[in-house]
């Protein structure tokens, strides 16, 4: 009966993002609706205004933005003896902007961090475009293909076996039960770093983006007969 020689190839690659999402809000709170929600709406529309002029064209320092839809609501809250206090009103809304230009996402940030009170960071997402993505993707499995044929090379030549042929491969852990899949193994994934900050002079600096595939194989002789 045939013996294989079955390993697992990896590889990851680093790379800087291409593209930040500011996710943020525009959020306040008082005893009365009318005026918490003019405070979110001039807010909004001082962010709208600030975000237009850098949406130009094809080359802008914007690709995309958004906001969603202006949200109300109202409660009493409890103190802590037990006592409801009057009703409180809230208004907020969502925003998103997509930068191509990092320089221009911090100066905004730090523009809106400091002089739109109701305005908060949730987060700063950093991630490569599309086609950037599915090119180290596509470059991440076929290095892991070629790592694993590496690796069983190496145990066929320690053998004193002959050169390999691939009998199988599939992502990991796909190739029986006996493989015992890596954290992280499978098809490419990434990873993304993120950062946030406050002030006028804030600078967001972004991790790189890690791209990775682990895949495993299995291997016999060229010649038909296994390698061990």
């Amino acid at each position: 009966m045939p013996t294989e020689i079955t390993v697992r190839g990896t590889f990851s690659a680093f790379q800087s993002p291409e593209r930040g999402t500011v996710h943020a809000t525009i959020a306040y709170e008082g005893p009365a609706m009318e005026p918490v929600y003019d405070r979110v709406a001039r807010d909004l529309e001082a962010v709208k205004a600030s975000v237009t002029p850098l949406k130009t064209g094809d080359h802008g320092p914007v690709t995309w933005w958004s906001a969603q839809q202006l949200r109300t609501w109202s409660n009493r809250p409890w103190n802590k003896d037990g006592i409801q206090l009057p009703l409180v009103h809230y208004a907020r809304v969502g925003i998103e902007v997509k930068f191509r230009d990092f320089s221009s996402l911090s100066r905004w940030v730090g523009q809106h961090v400091t002089n739109t009170e109701g305005f908060k960071i949730s987060h700063v997402e950093w991630t490569l475009t599309s086609k950037r993505r599915t090119e180290l993707q596509r470059q991440a499995h076929t290095r892991a293909v070629e790592d694993a044929v590496v690796r069983a090379q190496l145990y066929a030549d320690a053998l004193g076996l002959g050169k390999i042929a691939p009998v199988a491969i599939a992502d990991a852990g796909m190739l029986g039960p006996n493989l015992h899949p890596e954290r992280g193994g499978g098809a490419a994934y990434m990873r993304v770093g993120a950062a946030d900050g406050g002030g006028s002079d804030v600078e967001l600096i972004p991790a790189d983006i890690e791209v990775s595939a682990t895949v495993d194989a299995r291997f016999i002789g060229e010649d038909g007969h296994p390698t061990a």
